[in-house]
């Protein structure tokens, strides 16, 4: 018992804190007037995955790489399953595949950067240097021809920063709100993971299997909030485009950060079977948008089915 409600205070503590930095940042930007499309691409996009952020690294440092990377491959396929699937149920969400397009094979190309990279069931310090180098290559570019060109992606990033609500005004509310999302991931991701490595070690589960389920749909609530927002709002393409960025930065920043700190060794389990379910569920999605252009409940449904029969086969092919 005592294993189970540090996992649910650490799963609050870091939608808390992720939600609070998100807000202060964007209070932050408002008031130095950075763009909304930058605010959108960079605040958001790192925000949202700041859960998973601190949770894998602090994984990562703690030596639990099964929970560093199941967390990220996990936290991928329950963005796309799970909270896309619900989203779908939620209202039919028909999408511009040309504001989608590019951030869509971004996912499936990091995806498989990220396999070829751990094909020796390991990534090494050098793997993530090449993984943040790839993301640094991706804002500059989407940054930049967005800018340039004003494509329709343009205003999915910019829709992104206006989704957010009760952004603080001042300067020291902002910054406020910054430091205690901090101190509430750090805290958050300790607590979390006492209690995930404590249901591991009872329930004789794989840390692995932990990390790809629990861990990973604990730290996705800021993407879950501010997709299902969209879709109450009818803002299908905010709503999904929030869920492919937010799987980029997490196979390329929080991948990239944590192997280039630590080391980091992929369980048979992973290497075998959820990183290609993880490529899957991305090349699945993609057929989706562009076969309908749009996510009708009865994907929704199939999507969200998906997911249960994911985890069931985890834990029962344990």
């Amino acid at each position: 018992m005592l294993e189970v409600l540090y996992l649910l205070a650490g799963i609050a503590l870091l939608a808390g804190g992720g939600e609070a930095l998100i807000r202060g940042a964007l209070g932050i930007s408002q008031r130095l007037k950075i763009s909304a499309l930058l605010s959108g691409l960079v605040i958001v996009g790192f925000g949202t995955s700041m859960p998973e952020m601190v949770v894998s690294l602090d994984a990562a440092l703690s030596g639990q790489p099964d929970i560093a990377i199941g967390n990220v491959v996990g936290s991928n396929i329950a963005n796309i399953l799970f909270i896309l699937g619900l989203c779908a149920l939620i209202t039919p969400m028909a999408v511009t595949p040309t504001a989608l397009n590019r951030d869509g094979l971004v996912v499936v190309g990091a995806s498989l950067l990220m396999i070829g990279l751990a094909w020796c069931q390991a990534l090494s310090r050098i793997d993530g240097v090449i993984l943040m180098v790839a993301l640094a290559g991706y804002l500059i570019w989407a940054y930049r021809s967005e800018r340039d060109k004003a494509l329709p992606v343009a205003r999915v990033h910019e829709a992104e920063a206006v989704e957010v609500q009760a952004v603080p005004k001042s300067l020291a509310w902002s910054f406020g709100a910054i430091m205690v999302g901090l101190a509430a991931l750090i805290g958050g991701s300790q607590v979390l993971l006492k209690g995930a490595v404590g249901i591991a070690e009872l329930l004789s589960v794989p840390k692995a299997v932990v990390g790809l389920t629990l861990v990973a749909v604990g730290t996705s609530l800021p993407e879950l909030t501010i997709s299902v927002m969209a879709a109450i709002r009818r803002h299908a393409d905010v709503a999904v485009g929030n869920i492919l960025g937010s799987n980029i930065f997490n196979l390329l920043g929080i991948l990239g950060i944590s192997a280039a700190t630590q080391p980091l060794a992929l369980s048979g389990r992973v290497a075998a079977f959820d990183q290609w379910v993880m490529l899957g569920v991305a090349v699945v999605l993609m057929g989706m948008l562009y076969s309908g252009r749009r996510l009708g409940r009865i994907e929704g449904a199939v999507l969200l089915l998906g997911y249960i029969a994911y985890v069931t086969v985890s834990y029962i092919a344990l």
